[in-house]
């Protein structure tokens, strides 16, 4: 979909699809749902099964429901025990933890979940051979992690053992504050080695290929070119009577407009909304906004194909960040409750251990909208690059939600500085993350949920040798700072704060190496009679193990 460079249109075909959607406007909330089959909606493909592969947003919320770690979340995202039988017993210097596990905990096929199976996990997760980009929270964590994953070592030598069918003792390289945040995330999840070797490739490819230990299995998942499956309750779960929900029917509506119908015409029980949906529900009584801590912001490329972009100019960087009214951006294109980022680290996520002030008190706003400075920033790139047009391609999914979005930041940036030409390039966003990971790009839209509750899921972003910095980005600033949270500071929560504080003001206030768009809001219609649809801060986005249906 192309817009031109007025914002108009935008407005003029989103009302198009608003009143196709909205024709109807009775009130379908009084619907009956039945709790032996659920509709819900995604806005994006399932990618995998494999919790040891990379992953995205709606592989996150799948392994959530068909596997279980060693904790998981209770409704106010405290940590509880799920495949373990209790708490970890941790060692004075806080470096080994020793963890009993149920011995009703099961997989799908009956057999039981044993400590061996986290330990089979967590060596893929670490091994060259297999190991995700996630690898690096193991990486930080457990010892020997960094060399097994660097070849240096086997990963019979990682620092986890089994020490008997139902006890895991698992050794740190240094005390890590949110190590047990990490065990209730997914690629802490267990496999079992006999079946997951027996499917070689085809391991979490579908749901007829992989083994499940969650409250839910799959089925009808045929591949990441499927774009529905079904989660049904799984009767081997150790807590299945606490699982009160037969199945949940998922599809694929990556179009708002054809999400609200299937909603209006009860194929949907639950659909996500953004824009002027979002507006012209907000009264409904199946309406809901849910908090959230995820930002979504650009990524800079400041490298391709070996060459540097336009966007290594500190200027050009400058120049596109304040040209983005983001005020406008959330209260009139997205219209679901998300507000301007000003920052990196999202808003009521993590406090001052001293004051208890959120970060974004202590560390205030960064690049806010500002045309009149865009401009000057803009001239003084032009005379830097020698070049009075630049042309940047800019790229993302192919949801409505962010082609809506591009057309938008298409508009500011080419009407806010004169002489920049934005190419717009939607792809499936299988193909849009593996150009992404390739840093075959310039500008790409990037969305981030805290993996684990502390500054460093967002700060070690953009360190110049962390794995998710696919922008060539290097500041040895920047990387003293956030590194020092983690080593000399670990033990010294307040300069560790400050620390991260600082770093914020590097990253963005120096070198305006990223551009903040929004802190997400999730506006959804959802049906009255359900209940327990788990939102969580940080980890799996979603949780349906609660999930209740009023008769």
């Amino acid at each position: 979909m192309h817009f031109l460079k007025k914002t108009l249109p935008i407005f003029a075909i989103l009302t198009v699809l608003l009143l196709t959607a909205c024709g109807n406007d009775n009130d379908k909330s009084a619907t009956k749902t039945s709790p032996d089959k659920i509709k819900f909606l995604e806005t994006s493909e399932l990618l995998t099964l494999n919790t040891t592969a990379e992953e995205d947003f709606a592989s996150f919320t799948a392994q959530n429901q068909v596997f279980e770690g060693l904790y998981t979340l209770d409704q106010k995202d405290n940590f509880v025990p799920g495949v373990a039988d209790g708490m970890p017993e941790i060692s004075a210097d806080q470096t080994k933890y020793t963890i009993k596990l149920k011995k009703n905990a099961k997989w799908s096929d009956g057999s039981q979940v044993t400590a061996d199976d986290f330990v089979y996990a967590w060596r893929r997760a670490v091994d060259p051979k297999t190991a995700p980009g996630y690898s690096a929270l193991f990486k930080d964590s457990i010892k020997n992690a960094t060399e097994i994953n660097e070849g240096k070592l086997p990963v019979t030598d990682l620092g986890v053992v089994a020490t008997d069918p139902t006890t895991l003792e698992i050794t740190l390289k240094k005390p890590v504050p949110y190590f047990i945040s990490l065990l209730s995330f997914e690629t802490f999840f267990p496999q079992k080695e006999s079946y997951v070797k027996k499917q070689g490739d085809k391991y979490g490819t579908d749901s007829a290929h992989t083994l499940y230990n969650g409250p839910f299995v799959m089925k009808d998942w045929g591949g990441n070119i499927t774009n529905k499956w079904t989660y049904a309750k799984n009767d081997q779960y150790w807590d299945k009577d606490n699982v009160k929900v037969n199945e949940i029917n998922v599809q694929v509506a990556k179009d708002i407009n054809a999400g609200v119908n299937l909603y209006n015409t009860n194929e949907a029980d639950r659909v996500p909304l953004s824009g002027d949906f979002a507006k012209q529900y907000k009264d409904k009584k199946d309406f809901q906004t849910e908090k959230d801590a995820l930002i979504s912001y650009l990524r800079m490329n400041q490298k391709r194909d070996g060459k540097a972009t336009p966007l290594a100019n500190n200027s050009l960087r400058h120049a596109l960040n304040l040209a983005v009214d983001k005020k406008q951006l959330t209260d009139r294109i997205l219209g679901d409750g998300s507000f301007p980022a000003n920052g990196l680290l999202p808003k009521d996520f993590v406090q001052n251990p001293t004051t208890g002030a959120d970060f974004r008190t202590d560390s205030g706003d960064h690049l806010v909208y500002n045309k009149e400075e865009a401009l000057k920033y803009w001239k003084q790139a032009q005379k830097e690059l020698g070049t009075d047009k630049v042309t940047i391609e800019l790229l993302g999914d192919d949801q409505e939600t962010t082609k809506t979005i591009f057309a938008y930041l298409k508009a500011q940036f080419e009407d806010n500085l004169p002489g920049v030409t934005i190419k717009v390039k939607n792809m499936p966003s299988k193909s849009a993350t593996q150009l992404t990971s390739d840093g075959n790009y310039d500008l790409s839209l990037a969305a981030w949920m805290p993996d684990f509750k502390d500054p460093w899921t967002y700060s070690s972003l953009f360190l110049s040798d962390y794995f998710n910095n696919h922008m060539s980005y290097n500041s040895p600033a920047y990387d003293k700072l956030v590194k020092s949270t983690d080593t000399t500071l670990a033990t010294k929560p307040e300069e560790r704060w400050n620390a991260f504080v600082a770093s914020e003001k590097v990253l963005l206030d120096d070198d305006a190496a990223i551009l903040p768009l929004y802190q997400h809001q999730t506006a959804v219609l959802q049906r009255t009679d359900i209940t327990g649809v788990q939102k969580h801060a940080f980890g799996s986005p979603y949780s349906y193990k609660f999930i209740r249906v009023e008769k």
